[in-house]
């Protein structure tokens, strides 16, 4: 039998020259998605720090109408716009989704809504509110200020503000 030599349809050389720049069009490619990611990380980083700098825009042009009403009302001596005032403030605290928390007396402790400033003996049952110092808020389920309250505490109960000294 005879040896035949196969002969490559294109010279080596010619195969070289394709295999580079097909490497080099790879290449290229590879760098414009690593920019294209860079900049889409850049864009995203921007946009977040706008929306944490701009966030309570829509809550603080709710309260210029407040600020306008309590400057007017101050002029005027009328003390029937401090109460207008007081209105509007809640209304925009409202549309903020900022809630008031102010228990009623009887209403079980909480002590992820309520602080207790005070604990004293009283006919209600222990651990319940007996009087409001100061209402608390929340916003959506976080508690930006708790209740701060007087709680019922059982006579026979051996705590007493002395053992905290």
């Amino acid at each position: 039998m005879q040896e035949e030599t196969v002969q490559p349809e294109k010279p080596i050389e010619e195969l070289l020259l394709e295999a580079q720049a097909k490497i080099e069009e790879q290449r290229d490619a590879m760098l414009r998605a690593v920019a294209d990611a860079d900049n889409a990380r850049k864009r995203a980083q921007a946009e977040a720090a706008a929306g944490q700098r701009y966030a309570i825009e829509r809550f603080a042009e709710n309260l210029l109408p407040v600020m306008d009403s309590l400057e007017a009302a101050l002029q005027s001596k009328d003390m029937s716009g401090v109460e207008l005032t007081l209105r509007q403030l809640k209304s925009a605290l409202d549309k903020a989704a900022v809630r008031e928390i102010e228990p009623k007396p009887g209403e079980r402790f909480d002590p992820h809504r309520h602080q207790a400033m005070a604990a004293v003996e009283a006919k209600a049952d222990p651990n319940t509110v007996v009087a409001v110092m100061q209402k608390g808020y929340t916003l959506h389920d976080r508690v930006l200020r708790p209740a701060l309250v007087t709680v019922a505490k059982s006579p026979s109960d051996p705590i007493s503000d002395k053992d905290l000294d």
